[in-house]
């Protein structure tokens, strides 16, 4: 998220560091910081766990605040009168208020819409934002900088019943359009949620996404209504995801705001447009039937100390609560922690204690050395079993496979399957280990393998609840599973028996040739010489060769060689094959060998 430390001097009195200092802060502090741009902009990036309350500049400013002890002079949550006018030209209704905690509509009557003024489009565009019209502007304006979007309907574009407007939140129907703001249509499904004019059943926005061009806002625009509203961050990120539509809007939605800041944008959006487009305040509309709670957070200074490492007493916890604005009451043993509304993230003591850490600098928690380990390790009986297990199969020549947990049929659904295929959980290894022998039996003579022997270790799930079972597949025996044995034995592992690394080479996808060639050679002749001279005279068509059997007559001994050929680029005719071969066959007997 790009900040303006112009920006952020609005919230205080006392001069700010310069942007270099500010962005070392907030490293050390609280976010990482991708770069700083000309004009003093910082790119912050913002932790998934603080987007509900740091993608705005108040955020970031309250950050700075408690970080360099600096006090925030300017608070909108402070500043801003509250709406208290109550409005009947619009009625709200909501669908599932799961989805839509809160939705707030006011109407402004007479407004003047025409450009913003020059403070307000160089602000949007030190961010990169393009300018629109004072409107439009002071939404994305009180944006930016509470981090509670907003939206702006033409109340002339909605259609009136009995002399009322209506706004409704509800889930689109299967296949329904709307044709957005950024001119482009979209067919929506019945997991999107929409902003809709019941009246004229039409969708007008895309909840926390994008608004429509049915209700855009113009230079012919009088009377407007302002929707700040609080919708589900699940429900607002699928959404943009299924649209392929990321907007910033949704990208701050998505991270679960309060409902509490919905009401302080809309009190400071209509101040702002009153100021910079005039117009009548008629009313406000707020559906808020579940207000948020204040979350309470008991920790000790005992607890704190203990999970850093630190010696902090009760003064340092004190200052460092006040300066996060945390409000709270200390009854000598405990800290009774109330964290402002905003701060979903606030509900362990140990969320607690992350905060004192930070705000003070790790630097001042001491470097404690471990305590020494006591006693003998404690074996975890399953990996050593599992382990055991795939030792004695490797042994034996067997290869491992890991397969899919998902089968057509068993007895245990999976809730959230996407795709609909495989539903259920497997309740064997047996099935999937038949289907990976038989799709790799065409590759034996490729891989220079006289069986294919597969084993397996994973879990099942059957007789209502999860097993560990070990099975096995092989050309000449059957397939077998059974449960996996917990021995408490660790088997003993000699470390110069670590495989080397090989570099993996993907298979062909064209069908490859097998040919053979047996031939008399002298007794005591070495096998692995001649097949040496054999692949350097095969040339780069044949991608795998070996002895493959031998045995004595007399003074006689035969060698049976396989080679393998196969293309990366085309189908091989067996007349390339028979041309290597002859090749072969040219140079064994320059050796003095006879081809049988």
């Amino acid at each position: 998220m790009k900040v303006s430390r112009t920006w952020l001097q609005k919230f205080f009195d006392t001069p700010l560091p310069e942007a270099a200092e500010l962005a070392e802060a907030l490293t050390f502090h609280a976010f990482e910081i991708e770069g700083i741009e000309e004009n003093d902009i910082l790119d912050v990036k913002v932790t998934p766990n603080r987007g509900h309350d740091c993608l705005s500049h108040r955020g970031i400013a309250k950050e700075l605040s408690a970080i360099l002890s600096i006090p925030l002079a300017h608070d909108p949550f402070s500043e801003t009168k509250s709406l208290s006018l109550k409005t009947k030209e619009v009625t709200v209704s909501v669908e599932n208020e799961t989805l839509c905690p809160r939705y707030i509509a006011a109407i402004i009557r007479g407004v003047r819409v025409g450009p913003s003024p020059r403070w307000l489009s160089l602000r949007l565009e030190a961010l990169g934002q393009r300018s629109i019209n004072n409107v439009v502007d002071a939404t994305n304006f009180v944006m930016f900088n509470l981090g509670q979007p907003l939206h702006a309907f033409d109340a002339a574009k909605l259609k009136k019943r009995d002399d009322t407007w209506s706004i409704a939140v509800r889930n689109a129907r299967e296949g329904e359009r709307i044709h957005t703001l950024d001119g482009k249509d979209y067919t929506l499904t019945s997991s999107i949620l929409v902003i809709s004019d019941p009246n004229a059943d039409e969708a007008i926005g895309i909840a926390g996404v994008k608004g429509g061009m049915p209700a855009a806002i113009t230079e012919e625009t009088v009377d407007i209504i302002i929707e700040s509203a609080n919708f589900n961050g699940p429900c607002v990120r699928k959404g943009a995801q299924t649209l392929k539509l990321r907007t910033d809007a949704s990208s701050r939605f998505e991270q679960d705001l309060s409902p509490e800041l919905a009401g302080y944008a809309m009190n400071s959006v209509v101040e702002l447009i009153r100021t910079l487009a005039g117009g009548e305040i008629l009313g406000v509309v707020d559906k808020y039937p579940n207000p948020q709670k204040k979350q309470e957070v008991a920790v000790s200074l005992s607890k704190i100390n203990a999970i850093l490492g630190t010696t902090f007493d009760d003064d340092k916890i004190a200052n460092i609560f006040s300066r996060l604005g945390f409000s709270f009451k200390h009854d000598g043993k405990e800290f009774l922690v109330t964290a402002p509304l905003e701060r979903l993230d606030i509900l362990l003591p140990e969320d607690l204690a992350e905060e004192v850490g930070r705000i003070a600098g790790y630097d001042e928690i001491p470097l404690t050395p471990l305590p020494p380990l006591g006693g003998e390790p404690e074996i975890n009986q399953s990996f050593s079993a599992v382990e055991r297990a795939r030792e004695d199969f490797i042994s034996k020549g067997y290869s491992e496979v890991i397969t899919s947990v998902f089968a057509d049929a068993g007895e245990r659904t999976v809730a959230n399957k996407i795709d609909g295929v495989r539903p259920y959980l497997r309740s064997t290894l047996t099935d999937n280990l038949q289907s990976t022998l038989k799709r790799n039996l065409p590759n034996k003579e490729l891989l220079g393998l006289k069986e294919i022997k597969l084993f397996e270790v994973g879990p099942v799930w059957r007789n209502g609840k999860e097993v560990l079972m070990v099975g096995s597949a092989s050309e000449k025996g059957r397939v077998n599973e059974v449960p996996l044995s917990l021995e408490a034995h660790v088997p003993h592992y000699d470390t110069p028996s670590l495989s080397q690394l090989r570099r993996y080479r993907p298979f062909s996808r064209f069908p490859y040739i097998v040919r053979d060639v047996a031939l008399w050679v002298p007794n005591g002749t070495n096998a692995e010489e001649v097949l040496h001279r054999i692949q350097e005279h095969a040339g780069s068509l044949v991608v795998n060769s070996y002895l493959f059997d031998t045995f004595k007559k007399g003074e006689k001994e035969s060698l049976a060689f396989r080679l393998i050929f196969q293309s990366f680029e085309r189908t091989l005719e067996d007349s390339e094959a028979n041309q290597v071969m002859e090749k072969i066959h040219t140079f064994l007997r320059a050796q003095g060998f006879e081809i049988r």
